[in-house]
């Protein structure tokens, strides 16, 4: 809000030999719900302080802004504002192919893209009617890319939960380990994040040459790393005093909220989408449901650290899986209207098309370039309807909702993320207990900034 002062206003000068014209006028701006928030406060006449913690603060898991009001340490009232990520990435899949769509939604949680990748390319051939003609092998991939972004998004979520307390050690362990996961990552789809790796009808290509050799090397050196952070979390007594009966939520207060994943773990519900409603195959791998009954950080703190273990034990599996199967398996669904980009593969520079794929498209087979073009440029067409398809995310349940009106666009897509769900615990975990024990609430809750605001 900005408010008008006359040039005799000695404090709205920038120098004190500066002069105005008579009569000139000066703005001075000011921000007004802050205002209108301390106002509110100073007319309850107590000794209360109202706290602006963020939106840019290294304890807020990115551009997070919490509004607390403190009666001394003790916080009694905490508000949550969001939407400083903004990114309108909903409403620009709109103006894009459905194809194109899994650029945009793999940039929401920038720590699980993966996850929302999958959720998309599943609602998108849910609508074409090709859930049960995606490949085997894609299907394969697709676990084995989600449970490698699961341990990193817990690696992440440890490492600057401990650098939020103090440890340090714990943050340089924690994206130590994730490092390794990421060169696994990026010799596969050749990006760290962002990969834009699954499409709709399978994966963009197949696992390159020697990947199988690099996940069998990795896999005891993250068993190591994670024991190491075992040894300095687990039993550690700073780090229970820190975050035993902190943050506490109950199950009825995540039932009330929706908060899903390791929050709702926690507080004794063995709620999993990979087993209550298992989808790309996840009833056929051998993992556990890790639970705990404390509803504090540091139960979620432990489960983060189990399931990473049965992560490990899910990616052995579909390892095996991927080796056992014949060489050259498809890994896009048969259909050349929807399997796009048509017979991906990476020439011998380790660029581009291969050359084979180039001299038929462009030298041989008039059809073939026509459909290329036209494939890549318009995009297919999807049936009108509308579906909601979830995955568990590391952070909880996923969910898309698609709806296409015939076109080669969606009509609307929008995304549950459980970041945005989850949010709404802080006021439940932090109001009654102490300012410090905020930072340890919302690490334990591990928003990314991105998939709220979207």
């Amino acid at each position: 809000m900005t408010t008008q002062h006359t040039a005799s206003d000695p404090y709205a000068t920038s120098s004190a030999d500066e002069t105005f014209a008579e009569g000139a006028a000066v703005f001075n701006a000011s921000g007004g719900d802050w205002d209108d928030l301390v106002d509110e406060a100073t007319s309850l006449h107590e000794e209360r302080i109202v706290v602006n913690m963020g939106p840019q603060h290294p304890s807020t898991h990115g551009v997070l802004r919490l509004i607390l009001e403190l009666d001394g340490e003790s916080v009694t009232e905490t508000r949550a504002g969001i939407g400083y990520l903004h990114t309108g990435i909903e409403k620009n899949m709109e103006f894009r192919t459905w194809t194109q769509g899994v650029t945009f939604c793999t940039r929401m949680d920038y720590l699980t893209p993966m996850f929302q990748e999958t959720a998309f390319c599943l609602a998108v051939e849910k609508l074409l009617g090709i859930t049960d003609q995606i490949p085997e092998r894609a299907s394969v991939i697709r676990v084995l890319m989600m449970e490698l972004t699961r341990l990193s998004s817990h690696l992440v979520a440890l490492a600057t939960g401990g650098l939020e307390m103090g440890a340090t050690t714990v943050m340089t362990v924690g994206f130590r380990e994730r490092e390794r996961i990421l060169s696994i990552i990026e010799m596969i789809t050749g990006l760290r994040m962002n990969n834009a790796y699954i499409r709709p009808g399978g994966v963009a290509q197949d696992l390159p040459r020697g990947v199988y050799d690099k996940i069998r090397d990795t896999m005891p050196q993250l068993r190591r790393g994670l024991r190491e952070l075992e040894l300095l979390l687990v039993e550690n007594p700073i780090l229970k005093g820190r975050t035993v009966d902190v943050g506490f939520l109950d199950l009825t207060g995540c039932m009330a909220l929706g908060v899903t994943g390791p929050i709702l773990r926690s507080a004794g519900l063995p709620h999993d989408l990979r087993k209550s409603a298992p989808y790309c195959g996840y009833e056929d791998y051998d993992f556990d449901v890790i639970t705990r009954d404390t509803c504090d950080a540091y139960g979620r703190l432990r489960i983060r650290i189990d399931e990473m273990h049965q992560s490990l034990r899910i990616i052995e599996q579909a390892t095996a899986k991927l080796q056992a199967h014949a060489p050259g398996s498809p890994v896009m669904v048969a259909d050349k209207k929807i399997a796009w980009p048509a017979q991906l593969a990476i020439g011998t520079d380790g660029q581009g098309n291969s050359l084979d794929h180039i001299r038929e498209i462009m030298g041989e087979s008039m059809e073939s370039l026509i459909h290329h073009f036209k494939l890549v440029t318009e995009g297919f067409r999807v049936p009108p309807g509308q579906v909601y398809v979830a995955v568990e995310s590391a952070k909880g349940e996923l969910g898309c909702h698609a709806v296409s009106d015939g076109g080669t666009r969606p009509f609307r897509v929008h995304f549950r993320d459980p970041s945005f769900n989850n949010l709404q615990a802080v006021a439940a975990m932090c109001e009654g207990g102490q300012m410090a024990d905020v930072i340890v609430a919302v690490a334990s809750i591990d928003p990314v900034m991105g998939g709220v605001d979207r």
